[in-house]
C-alpha cells in the first residue's frame, strides 16, 4: 500500500522529513502547513508539494494517511489528537508531549480512533547506537555495570527559535530538548526503565526562562547508574556516550560510530551499510500500521521519557532524589 503523507510544521526538521520521504517507494508527500506562508510556501515548492497556513485545513482537504507533526511541543498534543481523529497515523517529534498529562490525553486519542502513532527518538535508528545495543545484549565485554553520557553544544545560538527558550511553549531548555535524547538513550541501551533520579540544574543563559544545561544521575530499574552531563553554554562541542562493562569499555558517538577498548585503546567496530534514521523511523511506523505491532518508540515507552525529564525538574527544585514509579503498562 502506498501512503499519502502530510507535514505539519515549517521548521528544519521538517525538510529532513521530506527528504527522508524521497527514499521509501510506500510515501508520497502532498502537502506542508505552515502559519508562516511565505514559509510554507517556499518549502512546499522545493518538494512540489501543495503549501497550506491551517494545518487543520489541509488534513480535511488532503485525507492523508499519515501526518508529521513538527510543531512546537506545546502543540504536540493538540496536532497530534486532531489528526488521530480524522484518522490519521501519526509521526510526533520528541517529545511527546510538555508533560506526562498531555501524553495520556494523547494516548487515549490514538487508542479511541485505532490508529498508530510513533514518536520520533531517532536514537533508535542510528547504526552504531544499535550497534552499541547489539553489544550490551551480547555480553561480550561482560555485564553492563555503568553510563556516561555528555552533551555539550552551543545552545544559545541567535538561529535558534524563540520558542525553545519560553519554558511555556518547549517545556524546558536543553534537558527537555537535548536530554530527551539522552534519556531515551540510556533507557534504550540499559533495556529497563528509569527507578531514579537525582539532578542540578543551572539557569545561565541569555535569553528565556528554561536552563542551560545540567547534571543528572539516574539508576534503571536493573541497579544500572548513569550520569548525563549537558551544557547549553558557549565552549567545545561534544556528543558521546560511554558504556563501561565488567570486561571492557565502549565509546558511543552518535551519528559518527562505536569503539570498544582492546589494550588500553580504543578500536573502531565496523559497521554494515544502513539506510539513515529517518528512513528506519518511516519504515518502523509503517511496519506498525500494517502489522497491527506497536512500533519500538511506542506512545507508552514516549511518555516514560516525558516522565523522567518531569522528574530531572523536581528533583532540582526540591534538592532531593525522585523515585519513579515502575507499574507502568507495556506497549
Amino acid at each position: 500500500m502506498n501512503y499519502r503523507v502530510v507535514v505539519i510544521g515549517g521548521g528544519a526538521i521538517a525538510s529532513r522529513h521530506l527528504e527522508a520521504m524521497g527514499q521509501v517507494r510506500q510515501l508520497e508527500p502532498v502537502a506542508l502547513a505552515d502559519i508562516d506562508g511565505e514559509k510554507a510556501g517556499q518549502l512546499a515548492q522545493s518538494f512540489g508539494i501543495r503549501a497550506y497556513t491551517d494545518y487543520r485545513d489541509m488534513v480535511k482537504k488532503e485525507r492523508p494517511h499519515i501526518a508529521i507533526v513538527t510543531l512546537p511541543h506545546f502543540l504536540h498534543k493538540e496536532a497530534a489528537v486532531y489528526c488521530a481523529g480524522e484518522g490519521c497515523h501519526v509521526l510526533l517529534e520528541k517529545p511527546m508531549a510538555i508533560s506526562v498529562g498531555e501524553c495520556d490525553e494523547i494516548i487515549e486519542a490514538v487508542r479511541g480512533s485505532g490508529v498508530k502513532l510513533l514518536v520520533g527518538h531517532t536514537q533508535h535508528y542510528f547504526p552504531e547506537n544499535v550497534k552499541a545495543k547489539e553489544l550490551i545484549d551480547s555480553g561480550e565485554l561482560g555485564r553492563l555495570v555503568m553510563i556516561n553520557d555528555i552533551r555539550h553544544v552551543h545552545y544559545y545560538q541567535p538561529s535558534r527559535p524563540a520558542w525553545f527558550f519560553d519554558k511555556a511553549k518547549a517545556g524546558g531548555g536543553i534537558l527537555t530538548n537535548l536530554g530527551s535524547h539522552s534519556i531515551d538513550k540510556i533507557r534504550w541501551l540499559g533495556g529497563s526503565p528509569i527507578a531514579r533520579v537525582r539532578s542540578s540544574v543551572s539557569y545561565c543563559g541569555n535569553r528565556g526562562d528554561v536552563e542551560g544545561g545540567g547534571l543528572i544521575f539516574l539508576e534503571n530499574a536493573e541497579g544500572i547508574p548513569a550520569v548525563i552531563s549537558q551544557s547549553g553554554y558557549a565552549g567545545v562541542p561534544r556528543n558521546e556516550t560511554e558504556l563501561v562493562f565488567t570486561g571492557g569499555m565502549a565509546k558511543l558517538v552518535t551519528g559518527q560510530g562505536l569503539w570498544i577498548s582492546q589494550d588500553g585503546e580504543f578500536v573502531p567496530v565496523a559497521q554494515g551499510r544502513e539506510e539513515p534514521p529517518f528512513v528506519l523511523q518511516f519504515r518502523d511506523l509503517i511496519t506498525s500500521i500494517e502489522t497491527g505491532k506497536e512500533p519500538g518508540c511506542s506512545m507508552t515507552y514516549s511518555r516514560e521519557i516525558v516522565e523522567v525529564v518531569e522528574a530531572v525538574y523536581r528533583s532540582h527544585e526540591r534538592r532531593s532524589e525522585i523515585v519513579l514509579s515502575l507499574t507502568r503498562e507495556p506497549g
